[in-house]
């Protein structure tokens, strides 16, 4: 039980080591913790005063404790989560606007005709549809204790003006709870047309990031680089979807680095996706990373969707799993996050918004394990750092007590089992952990659009 006063202490907590940092405010007992385990992990205390961390000593070297504690039997704590790469405009249409056949084909299709008009049917995407949508979504992420979140929203023709306005609602709604950054979704030859510059200063008006998707097309180049001359023009970030196939010739993501090296861009730029990374030859390959290192990239995988859509083939097994090459990108010193991407849409049937569910399957999936070393970075600091978030993301004195504690006492543990019984705190206080019901979304499951007659 977390105590309801204002100071207390938890005691006996497993921390990995990667998520433990210095702080330039307050005191720490005993810094750094004596000892680790095997995988990283420092067998700490934690105080926290007023909401704070206010001091880190490892457990067993405090005689006595000036406040109420709380034993954590060795469970694990993680700063709150940070999901860089969402679509919660998309999210929850499932039941409605299935995936025929599983692929990438079939999910553009379903999307697309989830937005067009079909006669005698109530419209979707509206502002109330795409409200409570999004809404459901970060109710679940607040519950599994996500602290920030960026989001893409499809943004061509009149869908930005309503999902944009959506957007800044819950922004202001969700301020006291969640940090929401918005990024524009649309082809990147869009940003050659006079309505692709209104969107940039609808953009830049939101606060939000400048984004696309970079295809394979005659042109793709001088598509990269109009999103560079809008940004730089506005001082607006990045983030482009890249890549995002199983062709080996596609490799958007190195006209992209060359790009930001080619405009001096200093701002801030993440890719997604880039999963024909994996399928290219070791040159190719050498090529992009050395590049992408240059120019300071930001990554972000998406197992969960890829492993969904990507070498989907009726009645064949797949052979790949659609994740781009993680550990050779961070081994050369590239930032990579992990992150949610689409949940119950035709992009990705499943998916709950639980960023601990993600980094579990993307353990698997890819290998994080053996040994773990920082890889729970890439669902807290590392995105935090990309969103331009110094202090989220991280456990340190002085450092708001935002905090996940697990049952689980070492990564077997943690991910072997769902961890639905974890304590979320913000500001040091428990919050509540219940799920939003799906029947919230039954009356929005049967809309449809209404042809203008």
């Amino acid at each position: 039980m977390i105590p309801t006063s204002n100071h207390y202490w938890l005691t006996n907590a497993h921390v990995p080591a990667a998520l433990l940092v210095r702080s330039k405010q307050g005191k720490s007992r005993n810094w750094l913790p004596a000892f680790s385990t095997p995988d990283d992990l420092y067998q700490v205390d934690i105080e926290i005063i007023d909401g704070f961390v206010a001091s880190i000593a490892t457990t067993g070297t405090l005689p006595v404790y000036q406040a109420p504690s709380i034993d954590l039997r060795g469970g694990m704590v993680f700063p709150c989560f940070v999901d860089l790469h969402t679509h919660l405009d998309k999210g929850h249409t499932w039941e409605r606007s299935p995936n025929p056949d599983g692929t990438f084909a079939g999910a553009l299709t379903s999307a697309h005709a989830d937005k067009s008009t079909l006669k005698n049917a109530d419209r979707c995407w509206d502002a109330e549809d795409v409200y409570r949508r999004m809404e459901f979504g970060l109710k679940c992420s607040y519950a599994h204790g996500t602290q920030a979140i960026r989001t893409h929203i499809d943004a061509s023709g009149e869908q930005a003006a309503i999902s944009l306005e959506v957007f800044k609602a819950l922004q202001a709604k969700w301020a006291d709870r969640l940090i929401l950054q918005v990024a524009a979704l649309v082809s990147l030859d869009y940003y050659l047309t006079p309505e692709g510059e209104k969107l940039a200063d609808r953009v830049a008006e939101a606060g939000g990031i400048l984004g696309g998707v970079a295809f394979m097309q005659p042109g793709v180049e001088s598509h990269i680089d109009r999103a560079f001359v809008l940004a730089k023009e506005r001082k607006l970030n990045l983030d482009f979807h890249v890549d995002e196939t199983d062709n080996p010739d596609s490799i958007t993501l190195r006209y992209i680095a060359e790009a930001t090296i080619r405009h001096h861009y200093q701002g801030k730029v993440v890719c997604g996706h880039a999963c024909s990374l994996a399928v290219q030859e070791a040159e190719a390959v050498a090529a992009t990373i050395a590049r992408i290192k240059q120019a300071k990239i930001g990554i972000v995988s998406l197992p969960l969707c890829n492993l969904y859509l990507q070498g989907r083939q009726p009645g064949c097994t797949p052979r790949w799993r659609g994740v781009t090459l993680l550990h050779e990108l961070r081994q050369q010193g590239i930032s990579v996050a992990i992150a949610s991407d689409n949940c119950r849409d035709p992009f990705h049937g499943f998916g709950d918004h639980d960023a601990l569910e993600v980094f579990s399957l993307s353990v698997k999936i890819a290998h994080l394990d053996r040994p773990y070393d920082d890889w729970c970075r890439s669902i807290t600091t590392t995105p935090a750092d990309l969103m331009g978030l110094p202090t989220v993301g991280r456990i340190g004195v002085g450092l708001p007590a935002d905090l996940v504690l697990f049952r689980g006492r070492r990564y077997s543990e943690l991910l072997s089992r769902s961890q639905r019984d974890r304590i979320v705190l913000r500001g040091g206080k428990k919050i509540d952990t219940t799920l939003p019901d799906y029947a919230e979304l039954d009356d929005l499951q049967h809309r449809r659009v209404r042809t203008e007659e």
